[in-house]
């Protein structure tokens, strides 16, 4: 009798450990990289693809996650992350103002002249980033015709890396780049030049910018 109870009891414990394994086995497969979901996202009428980490996408809805990818948005919001990190009310020590850190020049051309009002609506930043962004267009023309496609200096040329060069270092330095071959490089007060602008920004939609001429 005494050597069946030992017999009964190390089965009993031999299926309380293999249920507690197997449990833990279901548990832990629930978070396996291989079941990530790939959910679609709509806003402004642009679809993107995400993946997440997660295997239930509802896990994820507070965060209202948009991704602008390479549209017109998505190069607005890049450039403005590395001017000001998004700051509407950002003047750095050179002057250079709001989400997209305008000088003072660029501001008289556009007919602003109450630099507090301007760094205050952001509506205005907007649409004053819009038409700097047309007028440049329109002064580099020929430019995005001559060079798009092609590399200079080892930096492959488009109409988005163009607009954001100009941007940074303005129309004529972006010919004086393109002309020279890359050896005419303007750079600003922080010592980024014009070349990093047009490749890091480069392939972004922009399109929808009207050239001012």
């Amino acid at each position: 009798m005494t050597v069946l109870k030992e017999i009964n009891f190390m089965i009993k414990k031999w299926i309380f450990y293999a249920s507690i394994a197997l449990i833990l086995a279901f548990i832990s497969s629930g978070f396996k990289g291989s079941n990530s979901q790939v959910i679609d996202y709509s806003e402004d009428q642009l679809l993107q693809t995400f993946v997440l980490p997660s295997q239930y996408p509802q896990d994820y809805y507070k965060y209202q996650i948009v991704f602008t990818g390479y549209s017109f948005t998505g190069f607005k919001e890049a450039v403005a992350f590395k001017e000001s990190q998004g700051n509407y009310r950002q003047v750095n020590r050179f002057g250079y103002m709001g989400k997209y850190q305008f000088g003072k020049d660029a501001l008289s051309y556009l007919g602003i002249k109450n630099h507090s009002a301007f760094l205050a609506d952001e509506k205005l930043q907007e649409r004053a980033f819009e038409r700097l962004l047309a007028v440049n267009k329109g002064k580099l023309k020929k430019e995005i015709e001559i060079f798009s496609g092609k590399e200079v200096a080892g930096v492959l040329v488009t109409e988005s890396g163009i607009l954001a060069a100009a941007h940074l270092g303005g129309s004529s330095s972006v010919k004086k780049f393109l002309y020279s071959n890359g050896k005419n490089l303007k750079r600003d007060g922080f010592g980024t030049s014009i070349a990093s602008y047009m490749r890091k920004y480069a392939g972004y939609d922009t399109s929808s910018i009207v050239a001012e001429e």
